[in-house]
């Protein structure tokens, strides 16, 4: 399983980052092929200075060796080995009326002294985080999730967008980090699903994402704005940093795992505001979308 993965990964890395260069039209994903000491490593993909993306990386890793201190506190054991791959994209569009978006989709193996499996779980999602509201954009991105998810099961797209909802929670805030999709971890084998399954609906997922994302893209990047959006996108982005470095638990993981530095914090985006009590005018598309996102809502 772990090698399908793996392989599957590998496949869509190479899928979603050619199809972002044609999308930008100029600038091209850098390639940074790294180790780690402990065991494993990575492949990091960054585009920056595009004319669509101002700043995005699609990564993939695949780790292994002895259990990190915190992972064998949360699983409640005193020793063990793991193997652990996934992809994790974000994409920072340069124009505010063009979305932020998140993905990952990852797998975990866990061992006993004779190498055997123990555990072994799926886990990702993917989230849109809109600086101005278009009610189509969200649609339409929820819409391409909920497809994925009925292929597999009914229960699973309501399930897995209120687990988004949830867990995209500025709580500090008290407000949402956008206008959610999907999200799920710990997808073992149970008597009605086999691993082959979870597989299957988690690469289902995966080569939606760009049929949920991309069709967005294209239809406002080409939209004019003023210095006032850019600042209102770049506000909106510290809200976008505050929660990856303050609850994001893959980002918090990583910083307690001596995981990769600049592959952890490939998700931040390179310029940001934070003004002093900011908040938009009364009636405003600004304030439109707080209302929105104070109050989670379905889409589909």
């Amino acid at each position: 399983m772990k090698d399908k993965f793996y392989n599957y990964i590998e496949n869509l890395q190479d899928t979603i980052t050619s199809t972002l260069e044609k999308v930008d039209g100029e600038a091209k994903f850098q390639e940074d092929i790294w180790k780690r000491a402990e065991g494993g490593g990575g492949r990091t993909r960054v585009i920056e200075n595009g004319k669509v993306f101002e700043k995005g990386g699609v990564n993939i890793s695949a780790v292994h060796g002895d259990l990190p201190e915190v992972l064998r506190n949360q699983f409640k054991v005193k020793e063990g080995n793991f193997f652990a791959c996934g992809l994790s994209l974000v994409l920072h569009p340069k124009n505010p009326l063009v979305p932020t978006v998140h993905a990952n989709w990852r797998y975990f193996e866990m061992y006993d002294d004779a190498g055997n499996i123990v555990t072994q779980w799926f886990g990702g999602g993917q989230d849109l985080t809109p600086y101005y509201l278009f009610d189509e954009d969200a649609i339409h991105f929820h819409s391409v999730c909920k497809s994925a998810c009925d292929k597999h099961h009914s229960e699973f797209y309501p399930k897995f967008k209120e687990t988004c909802d949830n867990y995209f929670w500025n709580a500090h805030r008290n407000e949402a980090r956008g206008i959610g999709g999907l999200f799920f971890d710990y997808l073992k084998e149970t008597d009605e699903f086999s691993m082959q399954d979870r597989f299957n609906f988690v690469t289902e997922v995966g080569n939606s994402f760009l049929e949920s994302y991309v069709p967005i893209v294209e239809k406002r990047k080409e939209i004019e704005f003023t210095k006032e959006n850019k600042d209102w996108q770049e506000v909106r982005r510290g809200r976008y940093v505050e929660f990856n470095l303050v609850h994001d638990r893959g980002t918090l993981f990583g910083l307690k795992t001596n995981g990769r530095i600049e592959s952890i914090l490939m998700s931040l985006p390179p310029i940001v505001q934070w003004k002093y009590n900011h908040s938009p005018t009364e009636n405003s598309e600004e304030e439109r979308l707080l209302k929105v996102l104070a109050h989670p809502k379905d889409w589909v």
